[in-house]
């Protein structure tokens, strides 16, 4: 009877042992944790024990029930990825890691160009080429300066950019008309904020023949595309 009395305690420890061993224990690796805005972001179950349910919160409001999964961003930011590891109805175990997103930004900042004041108000178009520009095609974004004479863009490419300032009393297209260069970007640093001061003339509105006022800015870019379409 002794020996009953002192092997049961063991059996005990042994069942609670072979228990321990059967709970879940998550983990997961992840192909990179900083990445661009929509790039494909991969994460593989590395998990052991006994889990028959997973459960994957990217941080941003989705989640996903796959055993190994892929998610990308939409916003910059630094996302907490979580993963839940379940025996039955019960969670039993949780591991977190953080993914940082970044984007390519570019802050436009409009100016006029002989007494450097800012202009509010005005829009600014980014054209992908010097002949997008001056046909007005394929622009690739579109934004309003704020009260500081500043527009940002986000998820853009690291390349050249063309940018289209207008504003009922300023436009730049004087100033391309001169130098190309003033309307040109930098190379856009990948995943940096970058920044470029557009330089404006101000103008203003001239007579027609027939007696109608038209916004200068208009006879000005129709010159220009006329003048590059004969050349």
């Amino acid at each position: 009877m002794k020996k009953i009395i002192h092997i049961l305690p063991l059996l005990f420890l042994i069942a609670a042992a072979c228990e321990r061993e059967r709970e879940p224990f998550a983990d997961f690796i992840v192909s990179s944790r900083q990445v661009g805005v929509f790039e494909t972001v991969y994460f593989t179950n590395t998990s052991s024990g006994n889990a028959d349910y997973f459960e994957w919160d990217f941080g941003d409001g989705t989640w996903s029930d796959a055993l190994n999964a892929s998610h990308f961003y939409e916003e910059a930011g630094i996302y907490q990825v979580s993963l839940k590891a379940y025996s039955g109805s019960r969670m039993v175990d949780q591991v977190t890691t953080e993914i940082e997103v970044l984007t390519t930004a570019l802050t436009v900042i409009v100016e006029e160009y002989s007494e450097h004041y800012r202009v509010p108000d005005a829009s600014v178009i980014l054209y992908p080429t010097l002949e997008d520009w001056d046909f007005e095609t394929n622009s690739v974004v579109e934004g309003t300066t704020d009260h500081n004479g500043e527009v940002r863009f986000v998820n853009l490419n690291p390349v050249i950019y063309y940018a289209d300032v207008w504003h009922p009393n300023h436009n730049n297209y004087l100033l391309a008309d001169d130098d190309v260069s003033w309307i040109t970007t930098d190379p856009l640093v990948i995943y940096g904020e970058n920044e470029f001061v557009a330089y404006v003339d101000r103008v203003g509105t001239v007579t027609r023949k027939d007696g109608k006022n038209v916004d200068q800015y208009r006879i000005l870019k129709i010159e220009r595309r006329t003048k590059n379409m004969t050349k």
